[in-house]
């Protein structure tokens, strides 16, 4: 692309790259000083289509060109030469538009880990007040949870009987029941409480963008793709980007920061002449620092998703494929804002252990009364459930890198799935704990089926089963790595700026140095408010 570079209007002080989860959030405190100018920019565009908030859009959205950048892995020798769809939020808001909306925020030990690994200020203690300030949490001012806060936390609208007869099961598994999973110990079953306000989906946009825009020193560019970072004397000084066919630069008189996530930021970074030296020689592009993490650490949730057909229990299925269940559907929304239209991807959580090994919950189930192939697919015309089990911490670690310098070409994304013998364990151990449970006496009278992995599984080896079954529940993180000085593979250090170069900040699920042991989207909300806060 060879259009000349054009001033962008207006001088600023901070510059956000991307209004994803993290960029509204820092977008909105760094704008709360009026004194300062903030200029956000987002690729995507903006949230104004009725599926990015009626709950059970994410069917529509997940795999839409419209509301997802549409992203493939690599092939995955794990996963049994596979290549799986990894969807990211096209959109203000990110990908917390187009989510499962489950708020979860990991286990008290996953941030002590974070502290102990040479990061002050990020243990439990030091994480805790900011998931407390901002929350507004239904169940209520606790010494866990707060109120008043942007990021609406609701209990689940809608119930059905055969979640709660597994949730019976795993009980009789001696798993107890929980009714909140946020804590600082997730162990046990319990319904997910969700980010949404009254059926609605609560996304960041929504909880943190929209109410900082009547603000006069704040600008929003949406269709903004970001090339690269300028770097003048060592320091980040501003910004390229393109926008309806014209390239643009734009400084920053204080900060630079990427919130553009951990698929987005690395490549960025990478763009701009920072990351591993043969990454960016084999893309074309002259280094200006060579930081070996720059996407590399990539973590991400693999589930071994299996599906039941159950009888004598309505599932989503049914309601689906009846024109009276559909009528009951809308009118139950339209008029309660209640019912199967309020409905994330997954209803029932259970932790566990796959071992005895483990001093924590190292499992993680989404029970959903539903079940397709793939989301982007139908949904099966025979009454179904999903059991998916994650592997919490997985020992395995991929990488993202760029192909060449255009900003509008497909990362190369290689979660290197199952990689190691831990993982296949663990993928082992949670058939195993899936087949258990739907064998349990609560689930009887509901005669479950296994679909999938199902008979064909019979004789092969379930490390190569998980394989088969396996794939993403869209927790990428880690490619910008959060560490101490002296570690080779850091990229930012524990107040979040990158190492070795002035001015830029990376402020996004990027910079953990290990997954949380739960659904990541509000540690990433965390995050950005810790970050900004350190601004």
């Amino acid at each position: 692309m060879n259009e000349a570079l054009r001033p962008f209007a207006g001088e600023y002080d901070y510059i956000v790259a991307g209004a994803g989860s993290a960029g509204c959030v820092v977008a909105n405190r760094l704008s709360a000083d009026p004194s300062k100018k903030v200029l956000l920019l987002e690729a995507g565009g903006q949230d104004n289509w009725i599926w990015y908030h009626v709950p059970v859009g994410y069917l529509f959205a997940i795999g839409n060109p419209r509301s997802d950048w549409m992203f493939e892995t690599q092939p995955q020798p794990g996963l049994n030469g596979r290549a799986l769809a990894y969807p990211r939020g096209k959109v203000i808001g990110g990908s917390s538009a187009i989510n499962a909306m489950i708020t979860m925020r990991g286990q008290a030990a996953d941030y002590d880990a974070w502290r102990d690994s040479g990061l002050p200020g990020w243990g439990w203690d030091d994480v805790l007040p900011v998931f407390r300030d901002i929350e507004d949490h239904f169940l209520g001012e606790s010494e866990v949870h707060g109120t008043g806060g942007e990021w609406r936390v609701e209990a689940p609208r809608v119930q059905w009987q055969i979640l709660d007869a597994v949730r019976d099961a795993a009980l009789e598994l001696g798993i107890a029941k929980t009714p909140d999973f946020n804590t600082g110990d997730n162990e046990g079953s319990g319904y997910f409480h969700v980010n949404q306000k009254a059926g609605r989906r609560w996304s960041a946009a929504r909880g943190f963008l929209k109410p900082a825009q009547g603000r006069r020193n704040l600008r929003l560019e949406t269709g903004a793709l970001i090339e690269r970072v300028m770097v003048t004397d060592g320091r980040a000084s501003g910004l390229i980007f393109r926008q309806n066919g014209q390239r643009f630069t734009v400084a920053a008189r204080a900060q630079i920061i990427l919130s553009a996530g951990a698929i987005g930021s690395p490549q960025i970074l990478q763009r701009s002449g920072i990351g591993p030296a043969p990454v960016l020689a084999q893309a074309g592009i002259e280094p200006i620092l060579d930081l070996r993490g720059v996407g590399a650490n990539l973590q991400d949730h693999l589930q071994q998703r299996a599906i039941y057909k159950v009888s004598g229990a309505e599932t989503l299925n049914q309601i689906y494929y009846s024109l009276s269940g559909k009528v009951k559907m809308g009118l139950d929304y339209a008029l309660r804002r209640r019912g199967p239209l309020t409905m994330a991807p997954s209803q029932l959580g259970i932790f566990a252990r796959s071992d005895e090994r483990h001093a924590r919950a190292n499992v993680q189930f989404h029970v959903q009364p539903l079940s397709l192939d793939k989301f982007g697919e139908p949904l099966h015309r025979f009454p179904a459930i999903t059991v998916a089990a994650c592997n919490l911490r997985p020992t395995s670690r991929g990488s993202v890198r760029i192909a060449s310098g255009d900003p509008g070409a497909a990362p190369v994304i290689d979660p290197n799935y199952l990689d190691t013998d831990e993982d296949r364990q663990v993928a082992t151990q949670a058939i195993q704990l899936t087949r258990r449970l739907m064998q349990q006496p609560a689930l009887a009278r509901f005669s479950p089926e296994e679909y999938v992995p199902g008979p064909s599984s019979s004789g092969k080896d379930l490390s190569q089963v998980a394989g088969d079954i396996g794939t993403t529940i869209f927790h990428p993180v880690g490619t910008v790595k959060m560490g101490r000085v002296d570690d080779p593979m850091a990229v930012v250090d524990a107040r979040l700026r990158v190492k070795g170069l002035d001015g830029l900040r990376v402020i996004d699920a990027s910079v953990m140095p290990q997954i949380t042991s739960g659904n990541t989207n509000t540690p990433t909300i965390m995050i950005a408010a810790k970050g900004a806060a350190m601004i």
